[in-house]
């Protein structure tokens, strides 16, 4: 059947939308909900109605449905002021609007001879993969089961369901449903055919094996785009407990999945004219700049993700990146905290207006609280954050930060280690040691604590966290020439460090915890 409306002309036989003779680029997910807004045009579409029929009744979130409409509106020239032909009807739903004739495929007129290509010659041709409009797009085949029981199935299978489901808490990216990814199992397909009928930028594949009491699972990440492979990895592990491998490998994959791909998005804004970069684009370049750890990268982060804001003053995403870059920077002693504070509760709670369900705006304003010491806000909004998104490394690691400073040690210390199993390759992994280091100087075991904080030294020579705490343990065990050592290289970080600047700026929720720390300074000689 096809649909014509406007200059348009949607066939839903061929999956196609024309805008008079040129096709237009769009999603399948986009394609199947402007079709269910045109079929049903005599009444008003709610959201139930839209994830029914898009997407089979399985759970979408508000953020991933508003980016579909944005995209539909967008692939017919409309948009949410004008809504000329797909109007928001409030508190009930979506209706399509626009004048709406209908024709079988088969009374459609015929091409004019000698015209171009036939229509056989356009069939035979290889169609380029449909380019998302909106946000990278992956697809996570079924994995292989290289084992030689075939009922292992359900294992290799549970591992790429489980995979896809986690990788679709990660708003920033689409993910082609389940039942789409896993009609290619069993068949041997090349990657690029995946992507053209699937619609997707990102590949994920990969292999299980299982052999006695152990399981090797092979994952690798494809960009379509330029036809390489961008990441693989492989993980080996002890069998004792099926799904809680499961869930360690699915965590693993994720966690390392998602920063390859914001690298990759980068590089692709990176070869954009500056003029022609979009809010998207300037947030990817930001996300480059915010995970090298730097003074100067923060601010450029801060300058791009303010470009974006510029753009869109609703942008979640950037709202809530921006937070998070801010209070991290006031952290670092890189910016005067109490300047910037105002600055990224604005932005964190900005941020949760735009978008409740996006981590990062949740983990913005964690650690806004938390340097306001808010201690019990800052917890909740951590949480909150990781159960949005619980291969959120960054969020786990000032989660354990948080449990730390309000005497909750051991907890966060198996916050830390988490942060650092999830993404262990992290540009924030010295940041998570120097945490895991602080942990151990608030449970009284300053040997450990030095160990942790050298070793984030080491990987970091410029995190003054870790200097700090180094220096405070060195002068809880004696040992003079160490803490003299380390003082000193405290105040080639910080400049400004001091008694005082200790005990008015890191918020520890216990008074006598508090005196604890500063302490270990004075008895390494701060003053």
């Amino acid at each position: 059947m096809q649909f014509l409306f406007a200059d348009y002309m949607l066939d839903t036989d061929r999956r196609e939308l024309h805008r008079g003779p040129d096709p237009v680029a769009i999603e399948p997910q986009v394609f199947d909900l402007l079709t269910c807004l045109v079929e049903n045009r005599d009444r008003v579409m709610s959201k139930d109605d839209l994830i029914a029929s898009v997407w089979g009744g399985r759970e979408a979130s508000d953020s991933t449905l508003t980016s579909r409409i944005y995209a539909a509106r967008k692939a017919v020239g409309d948009n949410g002021d004008r809504q000329r032909l797909i109007r928001t009807v409030a508190r009930r739903g979506l209706r399509f609007v626009g004048d709406v004739r209908t024709r079988s495929a088969e009374t459609a007129p015929a091409p004019a001879p000698a015209v171009g290509p036939s229509t056989d010659e356009l069939d035979a041709r290889p169609r380029p993969a449909v380019v998302s409009l909106e946000r990278p797009t992956i697809a996570v085949l079924p994995f292989a089961n290289l084992s030689d029981e075939p009922e292992q199935d359900y294992f290799s299978d549970g591992i790429s369901e489980d995979i896809i489901t986690a990788l679709s808490k990660l708003r920033w990216f689409s993910v082609i449903a389940r039942n789409s990814s896993f009609s290619y199992k069993g068949r041997a397909v090349h990657m690029k055919q995946v992507a053209e009928e699937l619609g997707a930028g990102y590949v994920v594949e990969g292999s299980v094996r299982r052999a006695g009491d152990r399981v090797r699972i092979t994952a690798q990440l494809n960009d379509v785009a330029i036809g390489r492979q961008i990441w693989s990895e492989r993980y080996e592990r002890d069998l004792a407990h099926v799904f809680a491998v499961q869930d360690e490998i699915t965590e693993a994959v994720v966690a390392a999945i998602e920063p390859q791909i914001y690298a990759a998005e980068n590089f692709r804004a990176g070869r954009k004219p500056p003029g022609s970069l979009d809010g998207w684009d300037l947030v990817m370049r930001a996300m480059s700049h915010y995970w090298r750890v730097t003074r100067q990268d923060n601010l450029a982060a801060q300058t791009l993700l303010e470009q974006a804001i510029a753009i869109d003053p609703n942008y979640g995403q950037a709202l809530g990146v921006l937070a998070v870059s801010l209070t991290f920077g006031g952290y670092m002693a890189w910016v005067d905290m109490p300047a910037v504070l105002p600055v990224a509760e604005r932005a964190a709670r900005a941020a949760i207006n735009a978008d409740r369900d996006d981590p990062w705006a949740h983990n913005g304003m964690g650690f806004v609280h938390l340097l306001h010491r808010r201690f019990d806000d800052s917890l909740a909004e951590f949480e909150w954050a990781l159960r949005l998104n619980p291969s959120f490394s960054l969020a786990q690691g000032f989660y354990a930060l948080a449990l730390s400073v309000c005497g909750r040690w051991q907890e966060a210390d198996e916050a830390a280690v988490r942060a650092l199993r999830l993404s262990p390759h992290d540009p924030f992994a010295a940041i998570y040691l120097g945490i895991a280091a602080y942990t151990q100087y608030v449970g009284r075991d300053y040997e450990a604590a030095i160990c942790f904080a050298r070793e984030s030294i080491r990987r970091r020579s410029d995190f003054v966290g870790a200097h700090r705490v180094l220096t405070a343990a060195a002068g809880m065990t004696g040992q003079r020439e160490l803490a003299a050592a380390a003082l000193a290289a405290l105040r080639r970080a910080q400049p400004n460090v001091s008694l005082a600047w200790i005990a008015g700026r890191v918020p520890i929720r216990d008074a006598a915890e508090a005196e604890h720390y500063v302490s270990g300074f004075r008895r390494a000689g701060l003053r």
